[in-house]
């Protein structure tokens, strides 16, 4: 039986009705997983040539990371609405309102990302002293210096995801497959000046890593002004705001945007809970962060092609072709993520030899990645990309009250219960987000089942 007859469903479309046949499905998500895929291994790289400059950089880094991801999820949830609106468009073939939608992604994430870059500046080391006031000096150094320089890079990565949002919602992810290699190409480089040559510890990641967020950041800006595809952006439509295409965008991206800074603030609760276990424990969680970011892209990759596919199919007006195309996109997306996980599992102790971790933190690390692996296989499809897919059809408030539910309240006490009182440490940090994800997939499953997904309108 090939994987097709696996993964369609049972009601077929007829085939003049099938808006994406394989062969386009292939064409997006792999070029999808592969930008994903370098993103990760140049994650892994980073800890590794952290790891050299010692575990109090390390954790130091990792405690940082986690306040610079909200401002992250942040930006990326402006792309992502304004994705969705776009993607939506193309399917209704409105090429000018694609357009300005377009542009309008590109003011908002660049009004945003200032703010986010200035707040930072002034009040980061502050927030970071009252955040982990337990933490000891030397890691409390490399988080001061790693944040002051990536606070430099907001408005950079801001404008490319705006950048990568418009190239996926016209399934060219080819593109950004490209300016993602080269961009990492720069950083792992950086890193290796950084750390080996100049032995600039934190700072020796930090420099790179805002370097290429801006050399993306103007690649994919001088894509989208060209008119070859689709969408484009244009320069009198960014100078301007335009309210009701605004509206439109943030009526996607504001729930987005709560609902991803929750996840992160409850991820950073967590982070100074972990912050209390000691450097060995931190550093675990640190490091098995990255392994799980591996593990976890092919769910993130098949999120992207939901927006994009689903979108289009609503702004088409053919709920029909979007209840189908979601069944056999969750149905691919368990597939390949069993086959991931697995591999990243094998992979994970064939790595560890080489960071300069103690034999406690190593045995630690593949203990949570084990945990998190066999849950990312069977769970996260379900809790992720179908969670995009109802987004991208417009039924954002529900994804974000659920998310919330099960990601800000349940894993959050979870984790202090199972944590702390039980005295699991990182480990019951890991458990407490697989429970998270369960919750999350039967609340996205019930939504699904009920059809109330498709009665929702954005353009």
């Amino acid at each position: 039986m090939t994987l097709e007859r696996i993964i369609e469903p049972k009601e077929y479309l007829p085939n003049e009705r099938k808006l994406f046949s394989n062969a386009m499905l292939k064409a997006m998500i792999i070029p999808l997983l592969i930008e994903q895929l370098l993103q990760m291994v140049v994650g892994l790289a980073d800890t590794m040539m952290v790891s050299h400059a010692g575990e109090a950089v390390v954790a130091g880094v990792g405690l940082d990371t986690m306040i610079y991801t909200i401002f992250i999820y942040l930006f990326t949830a402006i792309a992502a609405g304004g994705s969705v609106v776009v993607s939506q468009y193309i399917g209704s073939k409105e090429r000018s309102s694609a357009n300005l939608a377009a542009s309008q992604i590109y003011t908002i994430a660049t009004i945003i990302s200032l703010i986010s870059m200035v707040l930072m500046l002034l009040f980061g080391n502050v927030l970071l002293a009252k955040m982990y006031p337990d933490t000891e000096a030397m890691t409390m150094d490399a988080c001061k210096t790693y944040m002051w320089i990536v606070s430099i890079s907001f408005p950079a990565n801001a404008l490319y995801n705006a950048g990568c949002a418009i190239y996926r919602s016209m399934g060219k992810t080819s593109v950004t497959m490209k300016v993602s290699l080269v961009t990492n190409i720069i950083n792992v480089i950086g890193n290796a000046i950084g750390i080996f040559v100049l032995h600039a510890g934190a700072a020796g990641v930090a420099w790179p890593t805002t370097l290429s967020w801006y050399v993306a950041a103007i690649i994919m800006t001088a894509l989208c002004f060209k008119k070859t595809g689709s969408v484009n952006i244009e320069l009198p439509d960014m100078l301007r705001l335009d309210f009701q295409m605004d509206k439109r965008i943030l009526g996607v991206a504001i729930p987005n945007s709560i609902e991803n800074t929750l996840f992160q603030a409850a991820k950073v609760v967590l982070g100074m809970l972990v912050a209390t276990f000691g450097t060995s424990q931190i550093a675990a969680n640190t490091t098995g962060q990255t392994f799980w970011s591996l593990a976890a892209c092919m769910s993130v990759s098949m999120g992207s092609v939901f927006i994009t596919i689903i979108g289009q199919c609503v702004g088409a007006g053919d709920s029909g072709a979007a209840r189908w195309y979601m069944i056999k996109l969750v149905k691919l997306s368990l597939f390949l993520a069993i086959i991931w996980n697995a591999f990243v599992m094998i992979l994970t102790p064939i790595l560890l030899p080489l960071y300069s971790l103690s034999a406690e933190t190593k045995q630690l690390i593949i203990i949570i990645v084990a945990i998190h692996n066999i849950f990312a296989a069977i769970i996260q499809p379900f809790s992720g990309p179908l969670s995009s897919g109802l987004r991208a059809a417009g039924d954002v408030r529900f994804t974000m009250w659920a998310s919330i539910f099960s990601t800000v309240i349940c894993r959050t006490i979870l984790s202090f219960i199972l944590a702390k009182w039980l005295g699991l440490g990182v480990i019951g940090i890991a458990l407490a987000m697989c429970l998270d994800w369960c919750i999350k997939a039967a609340l996205d499953i019930w939504r699904f089942l009920s059809g109330r997904w498709m009665d929702k309108k954005i353009i």
